[in-house]
């Protein structure tokens, strides 16, 4: 069997994080009544809205057709409206919406943050920032190898 590199152990690590992070969450998460990916949605309208459903598929990973279930779901339950402007349908939050976010948003950060401040110090946060910052930021100018 072949030896992994540094750099597959290490993306292993992260994906093994991201995936024990997100289950977690999701179930941090139903006491809201919501999972992590409604979350992020709602974070999305509430920092962009108004804004169409094209514009935010844009800024989270769902699928488009995962997007229109969700959609109808959180509109089912009162979190967000949609109104058409002539040929635009916009998706804003709703009262109910905002309240809810704004109780689960520093419920929410203040649990991820658990997972870095309860092991690392201050000094171990700033690098682990600063070298994702520098990853994510590769990954973004990141170009697929030919075929």
């Amino acid at each position: 069997m072949r030896k992994h590199t540094l750099g597959t152990v290490t993306w292993i690590r992260m994906m093994r994080f991201t995936n024990q992070s997100n289950q977690l969450s999701n179930e941090f998460l139903k006491r809201f009544g919501l999972t992590t990916a409604q979350f992020d949605v709602l974070i999305q309208i509430k920092t962009y809205a108004p804004l169409t459903q094209s514009q935010l598929a844009e800024k989270v990973i769902v699928t488009q057709g995962g997007m229109s279930r969700m959609l109808a779901r959180l509109e089912k339950d009162g979190l967000i409206e949609r109104k058409q402007n002539w040929k635009t349908k916009t998706i804003s939050l709703t009262t109910k919406g905002e309240q809810m976010i704004d109780i689960a948003t520093p419920s929410q950060l203040q649990f991820q943050s658990s997972f870095f401040e309860e092991v690392l110090t201050e000094e171990e946060m700033k690098t682990l920032n600063t070298l994702m910052s520098k990853i994510e930021k590769h990954s973004r100018d990141k170009k697929l190898p030919p075929a």
